[in-house]
């Protein structure tokens, strides 16, 4: 066992740019995050860039980036981790697709999520689409909420797909599926709608005035991955604690103990407190804990600048407040704090800006920084071009 305890808290999209409606602060600096700010006064802050020159920015990406490992080296595509979170195994020719159920209408992507749908009512309609359109060569496999799995025995090479989130409000047919092997897919999706137009699931959501999964939208394709075990790399133990089966498939890839916390949903009413709960837990018996929470990605995806500020002082409130209330009973510890990408409120999705980060705990003096939040960390002259080797820097150094 390390001597010390190693834990990442990893706000997904809570940097922002400076808002108009915030008086040009963004949603880190508008929030009150007392905890966060603490955490940067006493710790070094910093920049790090995530997100390679020509990588997009994904979580997938960002992931990798945050835990140590080059993206360029190591990353195939987002669905094959995804697959390991479910247990779907993949074949070295397989191809993984992330499928989600989105709401088009009007032929506009009205909603990349189906209305968060429920991970009960959306296994219904991944499994009816399965039982009707899946052959020897194609399968879909659920995941949670709008998140979900098609694998395909054939190696697409040259097709070019785009993530739903990113066309929010547009024109679809601008984005279809594009090159070789993309009139297959368009196919299967095509067949799809069949299936869901008159599903007594999608019929009941209306009456509810609820958005109807009107289709899947294919995406994030990708071949099994080789990466390197965490404990190899870096000779600590880990475990991962997010209710997004992208993050844990990461986890899985790299050896961590996957933990499951009851009522984690991956949006604003999240179980933050169990998450807290549950990494005190993990880390009595490993020395590194990755702790991710998606409500604040979610909520720019959105455009929601309420809910965002708000996942943001949930997170500081209802999760850094207790761990740094409780780790110090288990020894010595620090803490990294960051995000993984931005997702701006006004575009609605991810970019490849470098994000803030602040690192706290044993062996770790202060930089001078201030608050948490990019303006102070772009101030602190503290850069990490290539944000991997943050992770080394946490692990075994300090200034």
């Amino acid at each position: 066992m390390s001597e010390i305890k190693y834990i990442v808290v990893l706000g997904d999209g809570m940097a922002d740019k400076p808002l108009d409606a915030l008086d040009g602060k963004t949603c880190l600096e508008a929030a009150n995050t007392p905890n966060m700010d603490m955490i940067a006064r006493e710790g070094i802050c910093g920049l790090a860039q995530t997100i390679p020159d020509g990588m997009n920015p994904g979580s997938d990406v960002a992931s990798l980036s945050v835990l140590g490992y080059n993206p360029a080296d190591v990353y195939t595509g987002r669905a094959p981790l995804e697959a390991a979170s479910i247990g779907v195994n993949l074949d070295d020719d397989d191809t993984a697709f992330r499928c989600n159920l989105v709401t088009i209408k009007d032929g506009k992507m009205d909603d990349y999520s189906a209305g968060h749908i429920s991970t009960e009512e959306a296994a219904v309609l991944i499994n009816d689409i399965n039982a009707k359109i899946s052959d020897k060569e194609v399968s879909f496999y659920s995941g949670k909420s709008y998140r979900h799995l098609m694998v395909y025995k054939k190696r697409f090479d040259n097709v070019r797909l785009t993530p739903p989130h990113d066309i929010s409000g547009q024109e679809v047919i601008n984005y279809i599926p594009k090159g070789e092997g993309s009139e297959l897919l368009l196919g299967l999706m095509q067949r799809a709608f069949t299936v869901l137009r008159e599903h007594p699931i999608n019929k009941e959501r209306e009456k509810r005035g609820d958005k109807p999964a009107t289709d899947i939208w294919l995406w994030g394709e990708g071949t099994k991955p080789v990466i390197p075990l965490f404990k190899e790399k870096y000779g600590l133990e880990g475990s991962v604690i997010s209710a997004v089966d992208l993050v844990k498939g990461i986890g899985i890839y790299l050896g961590f103990d996957v933990i499951n916390v009851p009522g984690a949903t991956g949006y604003i009413d999240t179980n933050y407190e169990g998450k807290a709960k549950y990494a005190i837990e993990a880390l009595k018996n490993k020395d590194f804990l990755y702790l991710h929470i998606e409500a604040p990605d979610e909520a720019g995806h959105n455009g929601n600048l309420e809910d965002k500020v708000k996942a943001i002082e949930d997170i500081d409130s209802k999760v850094l407040s207790k761990i740094l209330n409780e780790v110090s009973s288990l020894g010595k510890f620090r803490v990294l704090l960051m995000s993984d990408h931005p997702t701006p409120i006004e575009v609605r999705t991810h970019t490849s800006d470098a994000v803030n980060f602040a690192i706290y705990g044993e062996g770790i003096e202060s930089n001078g920084t201030k608050a948490f939040c990019e303006r102070e960390a772009g101030n602190s002259g503290l850069f990490f071009e290539k944000g991997y080797e943050l992770m080394e820097f946490f692990l075994k150094n300090s200034l």
